[in-house]
């Protein structure tokens, strides 16, 4: 493969022009279909195979009327101290108020609580129900904006009033969080490379890899559903590692230009290198990403392979604009220092850098600290053992959003259940009489324990399906909830009848179930075909095996450390979510799983590669670690600095996924870059010595050799005959 990437690096090196022109036109298509082509983004999802999926689907066959998938709004009334809403002046502002939100923007119905009795024991407390004819996620911000209005006037009454409702969750909105990350970035390739010139190709080739990523993604949704997510995370993750890749390839280049090559030898001899350790990271993220297929939630798969197809944008501008981008720059990428910043070579080995102290450190007490850093990241895992998984509701909203005031007044008023109704359905088209079906399914739920309220049954025109709802004691995110929803499940059913749950809450017991299910079978996905991809890079059974249980440990430290900060509420202060703590986001750990696993071995890949490179080049094994290591860490330190500061830019997000996302992933790359692959792997490898890489003599025939480190490629060079200045062309003795 080295000798394939090194032709390709010198071709793309010849024909700069003509190799910028076509990514520039592939970007401007790419715009120009994204301006005429596109779509709406998708905002709802479905979770094929649950019964809470199956719920909605048959109330969309025989209940239209239902509106089971139809966003709602729950405005909440509270009277002042002394007085009820029944008093004539509060009914009559209650009322008014109702009649104004009933001619809002794509209201359906508006439910009076006074003729639905959902007045508190106490007078006090009364909430209405506004029924969208639309999904939630497709309620627009004027009919958001109407019911602020619209409750305005009770307000300047006296009333208290607030509304919530998943009609009315926020949105997430436009930051900075883009900006950060990129401005991080160019001030880490300034340190790094102490030129401007070499900052900003990395920076540029990333640019244009996203945006033709991004824009392409955007084009598509004119003719498939994609949800608005699916950009959101393929940029997160194209932007880190299209500027990580590029960062590998720029570093060596400048590398062979300190050793003497020719611009174009050395970019040839850096993408035959150092290239082919890009091929292989973006592989295993590729095979990372696109693995989340097996899960069965079809917006996750979206989301997964939109974010392989940026990250496989990444690696093919890596391989060819970046070297275009050299061939124009030459041995400028030298030159145009800043003062103040050393700059020079990045990958220079013959110093006594910090990077071959400390391989020197490790190596020399390799046993203290892999027990120092495993009991470390043992400690930072230990909340990982009270992991919640739920959906976001509104009681994880802001403390001072009228969601969470609302949320707040109706479990006071009436009880936590109330903010998590449950849907009940009664199939009962093969029962011989309906009503009598519906009403033995009701009694025996309200035998149930933990059940507050269930509602008379509403039948369909055609008088086969029934629906109910159950108000449970305890509120959404319970534990008893969860068990009152597999109890309704397994009581018996009226004969011809069938009865399915459904609403938020069984959803978030669905989704829970399915992923947790998911999770086995995706990872023995993406380990056993990363295993055999690492064991085809570094001809070795052990190596891989180390980089799997290192990840292990990555993931286990983040999981901790996620619920430590967003269950517990940890340094809720310091990440702006005082008062927010609640379940973590039942996808957020098949995410975090899939996601950092491509990153993990990102590092693994790049680091080690530099080690076995330097032992099939001769040196002993213990040499080539602390050789290796000191060649790679200051570009992997580099580039883990780029990866988080663009991860922890999106915890300013507004939408808690992509908070929890950002924060899970710069977390996991500083616990894996610099604990895990900085200071496990150079121990373990010291401590396992030539035996590192052994490799059965069965399998190594077996396995293809894709000379990753490129011995091969060396070689050859070595006897290359002189070439034509017009047109170099390897030949061999």
């Amino acid at each position: 493969m080295a000798t394939y990437l090194y032709r390709l690096g010198r071709f793309a090196f010849r024909r700069r022009k003509l190799v910028v022109f076509v990514w520039l036109a592939l970007l401007a298509a790419g715009i120009a279909g994204a301006t005429t082509l596109s779509g709406p983004t998708a905002t709802g999802f479905s979770i094929p195979g649950t019964e809470s999926q199956r719920a909605v689907d048959l109330l969309d066959e025989r209940f239209p009327q239902a509106g089971a998938d139809a966003g709602t709004a729950r405005i909440v009334f509270e009277a002042p101290p002394g007085q009820k809403l029944s008093d004539p002046a509060n009914t009559a502002t209650v009322r008014s108020t109702l009649a104004r939100l009933a001619t809002a923007p794509q209201v359906e119905r508006v439910v009076d609580p006074f003729t639905a009795k959902a007045i508190s024991p106490d007078g006090r407390v009364g909430y209405a129900q506004v029924a969208y004819q639309v999904p939630a996620q497709e309620v627009t911000p004027e009919a958001k904006e109407a019911v602020a209005s619209a409750v305005e006037p009770a307000r300047a009454s006296g009333l208290t009033v607030e509304y919530g409702g998943d009609a009315m969750q926020v949105q997430d909105e436009q930051s900075l969080t883009e900006v950060i990350g990129i401005g991080v970035a160019a001030v880490v390739l300034l340190i790094t490379f102490g030129s401007l010139i070499a900052a900003g190709l990395p920076l540029l080739s990333a640019l244009i890899g996203i945006g033709i990523g991004a824009s392409l993604i955007t084009a598509a949704t004119g003719f498939i559903d994609i949800g608005e997510g699916t950009t959101v995370l393929a940029f997160m993750i194209g932007l880190a590692v299209s500027i990580d890749y590029a960062l590998f390839i720029m570093s060596r280049y400048r590398h062979e230009l300190s050793n003497g090559l020719e611009p174009e030898e050395a970019v040839g001899r850096a993408v035959g290198t150092a290239g082919s350790a890009v091929v292989f990271a973006g592989l295993t993220v590729v095979i990372a990403l696109a693995g989340l297929f097996v899960v069965g939630i079809p917006f996750l798969t979206e989301m997964g392979l939109g974010a392989a197809f940026t990250v496989a944008i990444a690696v093919a501008i890596a391989l060819t604009l970046l070297p275009a981008l050299l061939g124009m720059a030459g041995r400028r990428v030298l030159g145009g220092r800043i003062p103040g910043l050393r700059g020079g070579d990045p990958e220079a080995a013959d110093k006594p850098t910090m990077g071959r102290r400390w391989a020197g450190f490790v190596t020399r007490r390799p046993i203290a600290v892999l027990l120092v850093s495993v009991i470390g990241l043992g400690a930072l895992a230990i909340p990982a053992l009270d992991l919640e998984l739920g959906l976001p509701d509104d009681s994880s909203a802001a403390v001072d959003s009228t969601q969470r005031r609302a949320y707040e007044m109706l479990s006071e008023g009436f009880g936590p259940g109330f903010n998590g109704p449950l849907m009940l359905v009664v199939d009962a088209a093969g029962a011989a009489d309906p009503k009598a079906a519906a009403e033995s399914t009701a009694n025996a739920v309200r035998g149930l324990a933990d059940v507050a309220v269930v509602t008379p049954a509403m039948f369909n025109p055609a008088g086969d399906t029934a629906l109910m709802t159950v108000i449970p004691a305890s509120g959404p995110s319970a534990p008893e909830t969860k068990e009152l929803v597999e109890a309704i499940r397994s009581t018996p059913e009226a004969a011809g009848a069938e009865v399915s749950v459904t609403g938020a809450t069984a959803f978030n017991i669905d989704i829970s179930a399915k992923l947790g299910d998911a999770l086995l079978p995706y990872l023995s996905l993406i380990i056993g075909l990363a295993f055999i991809l690492l064991m085809i890079v570094f001809r070795s059974v052990l190596v891989p095996l180390k980089a799997t249980l290192g990840f292990l440990l990555t993931v286990a430290a983040t999981f901790g450390a996620v619920v430590a900060v967003f269950q517990w509420g940890w340094l809720a202060g310091l990440f702006g979510i005082e008062g927010q703590a609640g379940p973590i986001i039942s996808m957020l750990p098949v995410f975090l799983v899939g996601i950092v696993f491509g990153l993990a071995m990102d590092y693994q890949v790049f680091l080690v590669t530099r080690m076995r490179e330097e032992h099939v080049h001769g040196s002993p094994a213990g040499a080539a670690v602390v050789d290796g290591f000191a060649h790679g860490s200051r570009v992997v330190t580099a580039a883990a600095v780029i990866m988080i500061a663009v991860f922890s830019g999106f915890i300013l997000s507004s939408e808690i996924l992509v908070r929890e996302i950002g924060f899970g992933l710069a977390f996991a790359i500083l616990v894996d870059a610099f604990v895990v692959r900085m200071t496990i792997v150079p121990a373990v490898m010291a401590l396992l010595g030539r035996s590192a890489w052994w490799l059965p003599r069965w399998l190594d025939r077996l396995l293809p050799n894709v000379d990753i480190e490129g011995e091969k490629l060396r070689r050859q060079l070595d006897h290359v005959v002189p070439e034509s200045a017009a047109e170099p062309e390897l030949t061999y003795r």
